[in-house]
């Protein structure tokens, strides 16, 4: 994917920069990819550091949509640096295609498959799951951007809509965005489920007093078992807390709709980076602008409360509240670290940048190796956090270091 060269050409307001390349963008997704490591390790057995149940937001549920801000804002910082260089649209979907199908097979193979499960078996095997999710995500956001009818950074004429000329240039992705959102909302409220009444947003099994148990996800989980029948996750977040019996994918296909929009946002950021390329109050400026309209988006949504919004946040069913959410501390989080790494350069990133610049890397290897030492090891005293604390420290830092070797080595897989 484009996540490890895309912002290679990229420049800040400094006259002596050493290195054109964006290292807030390389750090912000190294600490993702840092985060979401060390949650799929067991987060020291902390509940913070577990998915939420169903509705609400921990610190586990942030990492996977900064991964996909991310991807939207190297899209198109990537294309733009590919165009100059007078690579073709033809060239560009031929790369895309060849990208997302192995980012795909990657998922779909190996993301589902571990040496101590024996055979792979079609009767347990998952068809969505998050490289899918990203690999899917990834295509939509690069063919908008391919087929952009606004291919260079226009002049800036006096017009009235210059503050906002980074969104009204590309309005016909801004359509095809407004599209997918209504459909979202379209199937998720709309939609008749059997026996679940219209619209349901709840887990099911004994929540909401038990009057939906086979309900888990309402229109969501119907169109992932309608799809994909049994091939889903069978062990969803909430199948403990609300005793559900049903299956439901966190990575199914409605929340893809809603993920496609989160690229989008970062597809947004990065347009601003290059309409406003060495105007960093300009960058900034707009950053928090969208951080503010998306946060007071997600505000009114859930009513800022847990579960009495109009729409919850929830990261199972990615809901527009929750994407909204997440856009909103993307844009802060960028904004931050474009400001102290690429604008002051008080920090360069370290130790993030190196597991940034080498994330495929290091997703496939921590979830095919994870069971095993020295990640892991049989632990002692099972109700410890501290054993467990450091076990999945010591597991997350092996692959920091692994992948800063790997930096000192130049070498950066790429698919």
């Amino acid at each position: 994917m484009e996540m490890e060269e895309a912002n290679n050409e990229h420049c800040v307001d400094k006259s002596k920069t050493k290195s054109s390349r964006l290292k807030s963008l390389d750090t912000f997704r190294g600490f993702s990819l840092t985060v979401m490591v060390f949650v799929n390790y067991g987060g020291g057995g902390y509940w913070f550091f577990q998915h939420a149940p169903w509705n609400g937001l921990t610190v586990a549920d942030l990492v996977m949509p900064w991964f996909v801000f991310i991807i939207g804002t190297s899209v198109v910082l990537a294309f733009n640096s590919m165009r100059r260089k007078g690579v073709s649209w033809l060239q560009l979907l031929r790369k895309v295609t060849w990208r997302t199908i192995v980012l795909i097979l990657i998922g779909f193979c190996f993301m589902n498959y571990s040496p101590r499960d024996g055979f792979l078996s079609w009767s347990w095997l998952r068809i969505p799951g998050v490289l899918q999710r990203l690999g899917f995500t990834y295509f939509v956001l690069a063919v908008m951007q391919t087929f952009s009818p606004h291919r260079e950074i226009p002049l800036r004429e006096l017009n009235w809509w210059n503050p906002i000329q980074d969104v009204v240039l590309y309005w016909p992705e801004w359509l095809i965005i407004g599209l997918l959102e209504t459909m979202w909302l379209c199937l998720t409220f709309l939609l008749p489920v059997p026996n679940c009444p219209t619209g349901y947003l709840g887990a099911g099994g004994i929540g909401d007093d038990g009057l939906y148990p086979n309900c888990t996800g309402g229109a969501a989980a119907y169109v992932d078992r309608w799809l994909f029948r049994d091939n889903i996750f069978w062990y969803p977040t909430c199948k403990v807390l609300y005793r559900t019996t049903e299956p439901f994918d966190p990575e199914g296909v409605l929340g893809t709709i809603n993920s496609i929009v989160m690229g989008f946002f970062g597809m947004q950021a990065g347009k601003i980076l290059l309409f406003f390329r060495k105007m960093n109050k300009d960058i900034l400026v707009r950053f928090l602008i969208w951080a503010l309209i998306l946060g007071i988006s997600a505000a009114i949504l859930s009513k800022c409360t847990r579960d009495e919004g109009f729409i919850p946040v929830n990261k199972n069913l990615w809901s527009l509240s929750f994407v909204t959410c997440m856009g909103c501390l993307s844009f802060l989080l960028l904004g931050v670290m474009y400001f102290v790494m690429d604008v002051k350069e008080w920090w360069g990133g370290q130790p993030f940048i190196y597991p940034g610049m080498n994330s495929i890397f290091v997703y496939v290897g921590h979830s095919l190796l994870g069971f095993y030492f020295p990640f892991s090891w049989e632990m002692r005293f099972q109700d410890s956090h501290w054993e467990k604390l450091f076990q999945n420290i010591w597991g997350t830092a092996l692959w920091v270091f692994i992948a800063y070797l790997l930096y000192r080595k130049k070498f950066f897989l790429k698919i």
